[in-house]
Parts: C-alpha cells; structure tokens; sequence
C-alpha cells in the first residue's frame, strides 16, 4: 500500500521532579540538603531510513510519546536522562507543523535527524536552592513538560526519473515495459491514482528509478483532479519524461496537451519549469501518429524551440530502448543531489521552543470580578513550583512580586480576597502588611 501524506501527534517526555530530600546519615549532624534534580525527558526525532518508501505505518500509529525523565534521588543523586524516541521516516518526507503551516524539515538523506519535539527539562531538586539565608530549603521544582504537536507528513516521491502527462497517454504501460513494476493499466482516466517506482536497468551496467506519477489535468496547480497529490512528487525527479498521446487517440491536440501540462509545472513551481525534460511521443504504431507528429516537430519551431523528442510505441516496445540510453547519459551528468526545497536554518530554529529566552512579559484583564494574568513564562513557571512545599509558595509570591504583578493588581482595583487567574490556576490575592 503506497501511503503519502499522514497526519500524527507527537510529544516529548515530560521532565523528572526535583527532589526535597536530607542527608540522614550516622556520624553527619546537620547533613542538609541532598535532594538532586529530575532526569531531562527523551525527545522524539525523526531519521531518514533508505530502506523505507511510503508512510503507511503512519497509518495504523498515530501517537508517538517520548519517555519521561526520572525522578531526583536522595543523596544528590540526579534522575536519569530518557532515552529520544527515534522514529523511522522514508527519504522525501516532508515534515510540516498543523498549527503554524511551517515547514518543520525537508528529509531527503539516509541517516539525517531532525528533533520534531523537544523533551522537558528535569526539575532541580533542594540541593540547588541552598544560600546563606536559607541553609536548608524545603523547595524542589517540578520537570518541565515535553513539547507536543501535530505533524502533518508529505512524501514526495525520490526517483531520477518522473513520467508526466495527461491520463491515459501510455504512461504506466511504459513503467511496465521498462521495469519490473506492474502499475494497474485501464483505458480510463486516473487509473494510476498513487505514484509507482520502478528500477530501470538500462542493460550496460546503469540502471536509475522511474515514477509513473498520477495523470494531470488542466488546472493541477490549484489542485484540480489528483492536483497537488501529483506535482510535489513530480518536485523531487531530476529528468521529466512527457509523454504524450501522439495518435490522439482520445481527440485531444498533442500540442496543446505539451503546452498545458508544462504551462501547470509553472504555475505551480518555477523550478519545475526548469527541470531537464525529454518528450516521448507514445503510441507512434497507430493511425494518424505520424503526421501529428511532424505538425507537432512544426509548432515548436514556429515557438523557436528544439526539444528532444523520441518517437516510441510503449506497448510494441518500440524506440523504448534509445529513450533509457539517452536518460542514463543525462542522469551521469546531472548532480546526484535530488531537488530538495530549501528550508532556512531560521524556519528549522522556530520549532525548537525550549531554546528560546523565556518571556517573562505579562497582561491583566478584568473578567467581571476575576483578574486574569496572561503570561506564557509565568505560567510555565507554575507548572514547575511544587505548590505542596509551603517554602515553594512563599518563592512563587516573591517572584510574582518581583515580576510586578502584584503592584499592576493593585492598580486594576484588585484587594484582599480578589480572585487571580494564572492559566488553570486561581489564587486569592492578599495584601502584604
């Protein structure tokens, strides 16, 4: 089952709790604090595996959850780091944030990672609040959480070699005849509806990847017919072959069809437009082929063009031969590198919240008697204080108080008893004497 485009969740393991623990110890009087910090959770990285070619385990799993990092020990003892979840993606994936629409990643090489969810940092544990003033703090905060998101995945199909061209113009025929893939073949359109690859031995020791991609229609690049399903396959071929019904056995002009298909590859991208092509005039043993065919040779003169064309009839297995020859000395020429999309390092570093300055900035509204704190860095500070320690409540204020949340409360009319807001969280505002 060829599968390209899923979309699944994924999560970074939450990070370990700190640790409130003393040195209990015979002989050590006094030992004081010896809780140590949380384990960092694992994160979940995504690998190029050659080996690889659709996305259908995509499919069946749909949630991919990095292991959470170990809880601090006693005697200063820190949490074990978890391990990253690896996940396995075939080369051409193309990873893509539901939310932002970003692009993630463009994974093309075998062995390249990217991290797509970060893992939570480990809490620090009592340890790591001792000062002059405080020789023995009962604080410990609490493992940051993981990052999580939707991801959506697009393959684009790796092959040296992309067949393109109206539906029902010889295309899978030739695919068949050329390779060991047996495509579905009918004499109805879209009957390919998913690319099929296939190795082509050329017979002098070469051989390269042919796709036959789904059949394009006029109007493709808005995502008329298969639409877009077709053209980012079509991205990552370094030779284009057009293939055209040169019989027109279906009462369409040769001509128009080469201008139209090649006027969609432009629209939709001006790279493809400049993609290496060759034409294959297909089916040259029926009736009328010929004569389309030097009309055709005509109208590309008339636009000052001297394209290479290769009469062939794919399902006698004429001409088929010369066209591989010609495919395998343009492949020895061409970069082996396929035509990957660029993804700035700027673009790839948005995904990576956790390396970001915390934002510390906050905004308070009135919702009726209630005052609500938005502040994406005071609410991740929460999820990390221990509010069970009374030591870590009494840290939490004075932060707050630090910040000026409690002198912008005040300003809004907030008293003793006032209800605040901190995300899931409420509080009750008390006035300091």
């Amino acid at each position: 089952m060829f599968v390209d485009k899923a979309k699944i969740y994924v999560k970074g393991g939450d990070g370990g709790d700190g640790l409130i623990a003393f040195r209990r110890e015979l002989y050590v009087p006094d030992g004081g604090p010896a809780g140590g910090d949380g384990g960092n959770g694992g994160s979940v990285v995504f690998r190029v595996d050659e080996g690889l070619r659709t996305l259908v385990d995509f499919r069946y799993k749909k949630h991919y959850k990095a292991p959470n990092g170990e809880k601090g020990k006693n005697k200063g003892r820190h949490g074990a780091n978890a391990e990253d979840l690896v996940v396995r993606v075939p080369p051409g994936t193309v990873v893509i944030d539901d939310d932002t629409k970003e692009v993630v990643a463009d994974l093309t090489v075998h062995g390249q990672e990217v991290v797509v969810a970060r893992g939570g940092r480990g809490g620090r544990g009592n340890m790591r609040f001792v000062s002059p003033a405080n020789t023995a703090p009962h604080i410990a905060e609490n493992g940051e959480e993981g990052e999580e998101r939707w991801l959506v995945l697009e393959l684009k199909v790796m092959a040296d070699v992309g067949l393109v061209g109206f539906p029902s113009v010889g295309k899978s025929t030739l695919l068949s005849v050329v390779s060991g893939a047996r495509p579905k073949i009918g004499a109805y359109h879209f009957t390919t509806i998913t690319p099929n690859l296939g190795v082509v031995d050329v017979g002098d020791g070469r051989s390269f990847v042919m796709a036959d991609l789904p059949g394009l229609i006029e109007g493709a690049h808005a995502g008329v017919g298969l639409g877009h399903e077709f053209l980012r396959h079509v991205e990552r071929t370094r030779i284009i072959l057009h293939v055209i019904d040169m019989a027109a056995t279906e009462g369409r002009d040769p001509f128009d069809d080469w201008q139209k298909i090649n006027n969609e590859l432009k629209l939709y991208s001006e790279k493809l437009a400049e993609r290496p092509q060759l034409i294959i005039a297909n089916k040259m043993d029926l009736p009328g082929a010929e004569e389309q065919l030097e009309f055709f040779r005509e109208q590309l003169r008339e636009l000052g063009r001297d394209d290479e064309i290769f009469p062939i009839s794919a399902a006698a297995n004429k001409g088929v031969q010369q066209v591989l020859y010609r495919v395998a000395d343009m492949l020895d020429e061409l970069p082996e590198a396929p035509a990957a999309e660029e993804v700035t390092q700027s673009a790839e570093r948005k995904i990576f919240k956790f390396e970001k300055q915390e934002d510390n900035s906050f905004k308070i509204r009135r919702e009726n008697e209630m005052f609500v704190v938005d502040s994406p860095g005071i609410e991740k500070f929460i999820k990390r204080t221990n509010f069970s320690s009374y030591e870590s409540q009494l840290r939490f204020g004075r932060i707050l108080r630090k910040m000026g949340v409690d002198k912008e409360l005040r300003k809004m009319g907030a008293k003793d008893g006032s209800i605040v807001r901190i995300g899931d969280f409420e509080f009750e505002f008390v006035e300091q004497e």
